[in-house]
């Protein structure tokens, strides 16, 4: 009994050990993702994809903020949170070497100005209507006059035309800024991924997303280019929070609707086209 207990005990410590050392970092890998010595994770307000504030710093969720976080210390450095009004100027950010990291959606156009992991999450795209709205099924938002607002310096508009042609869209600054334009009945619907739909219509009563969706979003985490040397690494501890649960509970700490983790984050390259 004995033997079979320290046998036991043995392959335990083992299977640990495999699982620590599996993103366990080299003396190279700081350097090549937080060449500063401070991994600054870009962070956009109102989207559980990115973070939620709280009262204090200590109540925000979201899921860039939570892997940001386990990514900074799996690399033994600090962690600084780095937070804009809308995914726009972060995304110029991290492009410019502004921020080390984000988790965001990985399109293809956002892949000419920086480097991306395997993907990580995948959410679908809907359509958020104020209440009484007469559109009940986004195969009836193909109608003349309708306006539908989308986030600034997103494909969103292109993506929806191609879908709708018959639409018009309007470009909304910030996610809090479209969530009052659509109460004022300033647009007819806003467009964007679930997660964020649905974070949006807690604070406008009486409004719904619509079901069923007229696209995907395929998230994962970016770099900036120049900065390869760190992507084994990046991609061995994204394939880690997979396997270890930490991005499904990332997801279910931020109150994620519309979203799930992908099984297999260890391989594939990224081939999404929507973005948010």
């Amino acid at each position: 009994m004995k033997i079979i207990l320290r046998g036991l005990l043995s392959l335990a410590l083992l299977v640990g050990s495999c699982l620590a050392g599996s993103h366990a970092a080299t003396a190279g890998d700081p350097q090549a993702l937080a060449p500063s010595g401070v991994l600054r994770v870009g962070l956009y307000r109102g989207s559980p994809t990115s973070i939620i504030e709280g009262a204090t710093p200590r109540d925000a969720k979201g899921v860039a903020y939570d892997l940001g976080r386990q990514l900074a210390a799996a690399l033994g450095v600090p962690c600084e949170t780095v937070i804009y009004r809308a995914n726009a100027p972060l995304l110029k950010a991290l492009a410019a070497g502004e921020v080390d990291v984000v988790f965001t959606n990985a399109t293809a156009q956002r892949a000419r100005h920086m480097d991306f992991s395997q993907p990580f999450m995948s959410v679908e795209k809907s359509l958020l209507v104020p209440q009484g709205s007469p559109l009940q099924t986004l195969a009836a938002a193909n109608r003349a006059g309708l306006k539908v607002g989308v986030s600034q310096g997103s494909s969103t508009s292109e993506e929806l035309r191609k879908i709708y042609p018959a639409i018009s869209t309007q470009s909304v600054d910030t996610l809090q800024h479209a969530a009052r334009m659509l109460a004022d009945r300033q647009i007819d619907a806003f467009a964007t991924n679930d997660a964020i739909l649905y974070q949006m219509s807690d604070g406008v009563p009486g409004s719904r997303v619509l079901p069923g969706h007229w696209g995907m979003e395929s998230f994962a985490a970016g770099i900036p280019k120049g900065r390869q040397a760190g992507m084994p690494f990046l991609r061995r501890f994204m394939s880690q929070a997979q396997a270890d649960g930490s991005i499904a509970r990332a997801i279910e700490r931020a109150g994620l609707r519309g979203a799930a983790p992908l099984n297999g984050a260890g391989s594939g390259r990224i081939r999404a086209v929507h973005s948010n």
